[in-house]
């Protein structure tokens, strides 16, 4: 933990507890600015690493395992801990609005909250379907779903809403779980309907065509019903519409596509692309505010544009703690260049992946174990914090 005698000089306040700000958070530990405070706002007291997800959802992982304290960061930081939840800015007189507790002020701002839900498009489906993000909330109906399935007496009907690798992944996650917790009660899991629906033509349509086979392949072993060319315009209890009128039934409609920026970021006067997220330059200030900064999903780079992946927020968090460090120091921040390619690792489930970026196109039960070793190494970073003890 960091204690410093000095006067507070100069605040750096931080919306949100996503990957690049866990990162900020920790460079600042490691080096402390002497005169600069750090304040977190985050609702939540855990943040889940959603490279781990998936796993955490099939049983592979256990809450902890998936999820930082980021009490016990900002403790190891010196930065305040503020739960709450940021609802606005007052950028003229340099103070966050919150939900439950007065304004605070800032001399630095980072924004780091992530996409939310965009519901507004198919009636019913902020009452009736689930969405992943924000995933606490998710969190607490897959458990609720699990306790369902558990005492079921009848069979189930789950569709997933969202044909990218999100949804993908997460459905054959549900899938893998559900079914072997039916098995370990003696229950037919064939019991269990698991259904896909995307508005594309295939699925994972902005991946290799070998990747979407396979996937397509996977998908059609396990029995899943992949609706394409269906947009999903309606969403009841009893089950789904979509655009041509088609209705099918499900007991649980879970959402994985159409995210966008928080609505209160429309009042901030923040220039923010077609979706909402924040725009901003190669340095991560906003184009609107050099004092305002953003990065992960929440953020659209206007000179390099790349798709929202935990990969882009993990790979900002250090350009990201630097570029604030410089700006409250006076210096000029440096411009960061994410990268064109990378490895992306999709799970089937039951400790099985594919790479669906690069030539090689591996898959395979040892590409699932180096995934899981490296997502481990970046969590450990986050839990072997000196000086702090974990919190309930």
């Amino acid at each position: 933990m960091q204690h410093s005698s000095q006067p507070v000089l100069r605040d750096i306040v931080l919306v949100g507890g996503g990957h690049s700000h866990v990162g900020v958070l920790r460079r600042f530990g490691m080096k402390p600015v002497p005169g600069v405070r750090l304040t977190l706002i985050c609702r939540d007291t855990h943040t889940p690493y959603s490279g781990m997800l998936p796993g955490y959802v099939a049983g592979h992982y256990d809450y902890d395992d998936v999820h930082i304290d980021l009490r016990r960061l900002a403790e190891f930081a010196g930065a305040r801990f503020l739960s709450s939840e940021a609802v606005g800015l007052d950028r003229q007189a340099g103070q966050v609005l919150c939900s439950d507790r007065p304004p605070v002020p800032y001399d630095r701002l980072s924004i780091n909250i992530g996409s939310t839900p965009q519901l507004a498009g198919a009636s019913g489906a902020s009452d009736h379907a689930v969405a992943v993000k924000p995933i606490h909330r998710f969190n607490h109906r897959w458990l609720a779903l699990l306790e369902r399935v558990r005492s079921a007496t009848n069979g189930l009907r789950i569709a997933v809403v969202g044909g990218g690798a999100g949804g993908v992944e997460l459905l054959l996650a549900m899938q893998y779980r559900l079914r072997s917790e039916m098995q370990a009660r003696g229950q037919n899991p064939d019991r269990l309907q698991f259904a896909l629906f995307t508005r594309g033509q295939s699925v994972l349509p902005t991946h290799a065509p070998n990747v979407r086979q396979r996937f397509a392949r996977v998908l059609a072993e396990r029995g899943v019903a992949v609706h394409c060319n269906a947009e999903v315009t309606a969403v009841e209890a009893s089950g789904l519409q979509t655009r041509d009128g088609q209705q099918y039934p499900a007991d649980e409609v879970v959402w994985v596509t159409r995210a966008g920026g928080a609505p209160w970021l429309r009042d901030t006067g923040l220039a923010l692309d077609d979706n909402g997220f924040i725009q901003v330059t190669d340095t991560l200030q906003t184009v609107t505010d050099p004092a305002v900064f953003a990065a992960g999903d929440i953020a659209t780079m206007i000179n390099h544009p790349r798709e929202k992946a935990g990969v882009f927020a993990v790979r900002q968090g250090p350009p990201l703690a630097r570029n604030l460090r410089f700006s409250v120091e006076d210096r000029e921040p440096r411009p960061y260049r994410p990268q064109r390619r990378w490895l992306a690792l999709i799970s089937t489930g039951d400790r099985y992946a594919v790479a669906s970026r690069g030539a090689l196109g591996a898959e395979g039960r040892a590409l699932w174990h180096w995934k899981d070793w490296i997502d481990r190494r970046f969590m450990a970073r986050f839990s072997d914090l000196p000086g702090t003890s974990p919190t309930a």
